[in-house]
């Protein structure tokens, strides 16, 4: 079976798409097709079914690529190292939501940098839980950290630490809410104070209210900034309330920045998966980053 055929394969089981997977390639959009139905000749199955956006793998599709995905990683790696002792280091592709990889990932993983015969060259990327996996799926990084848990059998996830949620304001702002509204069914009155969020959608003021109140909040964000450092610094700067992870804010609750509004019996929680392609765990330097996370993750809380 032809090596470059498998490549195709793989990565428009990847990309879900024949266009994208053209672009991955640098081919023609009809050369991916032309190969992909080559494959499908010479092993006397349909591979995928075509719908009006992409493609799905079918069953026998989804079989060969849990099977050959790992070892085409694996040569490509090996091409892309060399096979000279000058070659020892390995580059590792990470992606992750911003916060959370300066935070805590990126520091953890500079230990793995140092000099010592084994060392790993990083580089980060970040986006959405959503558009982090697809980067992943298609072969764009080497390991994921993500809020979701991806489904199917070409990602493999591990959960790595739960983030505890925190409703917080300003002391001045808290002063204005007052200690009287803050209580289980508080939802109602805190809604007309400004709303500091991450994203139009509310997603961690929802989660919150949901957890909490067991509602759906009736507000629109006053501020929104796609990162929650930022989120932070509005909040701290007075601009509203907001629902933030307690390992970012931690340090501005004892300052006395911020005030917790609420100390629900059992606080929200989110929880982070380590995200790899399914089989690349055979790779020494991804293992190893792997590893390394897994064991910081025990000291974070």
């Amino acid at each position: 079976m032809d090596l470059a055929l498998l490549r195709t394969f793989v990565t428009v089981h990847r990309a879900g798409s024949f266009t994208r997977a053209a672009a991955l390639l640098g081919l023609s959009q009809p050369a991916v097709t032309s190969q992909i139905r080559t494959l499908e000749r010479q092993l006397g199955s349909p591979l995928f079914l075509r719908q009006a956006r992409g493609v799905t793998a079918t069953t026998i599709g989804d079989e060969l690529a849990h099977k050959a995905a790992p070892h085409l990683d694996a040569l490509v790696e090996i091409a892309e190292a060399g096979l000279d002792e000058e070659s020892a280091m390995r580059t590792l592709h990470l992606a992750g939501p911003p916060e959370f990889a300066a935070e805590r990932a990126l520091p953890a993983l500079t230990a793995l940098t140092r000099d010592d015969g084994q060392s790993i060259a990083l580089r980060a990327s970040f986006g959405t839980a959503e558009e982090t996996l697809e980067g992943l799926a298609a072969g764009h990084h080497d390991l994921a950290i993500a809020t979701v848990r991806p489904r199917g059998a070409l990602l493999t996830a591990t959960p790595l630490c739960d983030e505890e949620h925190v409703l917080a304001a300003a002391p001045r702002l808290a002063a204005r809410i007052g200690r009287g509204m803050l209580h289980r069914d508080a939802a109602p009155s805190l809604e007309k104070f400004p709303v500091v969020e991450v994203h139009e959608s509310l997603p961690l003021v929802s989660r919150y209210w949901a957890a909490v109140f067991d509602s759906r909040p009736a507000v629109s964000a006053t501020v929104v900034v796609p990162d929650l450092r930022a989120v932070l610094a509005c909040v701290i700067a007075g601009a509203g309330l907001a629902v933030l992870p307690r390992y970012l804010c931690e340090e501005s609750l004892e300052r006395g920045e911020i005030v917790a509004l609420l100390d629900p019996p059992v606080p929200p929680l989110r929880t982070y998966f380590l995200v790899v392609r399914t089989g690349t765990l055979a790779m020494p330097h991804i293992a190893r980053a792997h590893e390394w996370l897994l064991r910081a993750a025990v000291d974070w809380s």
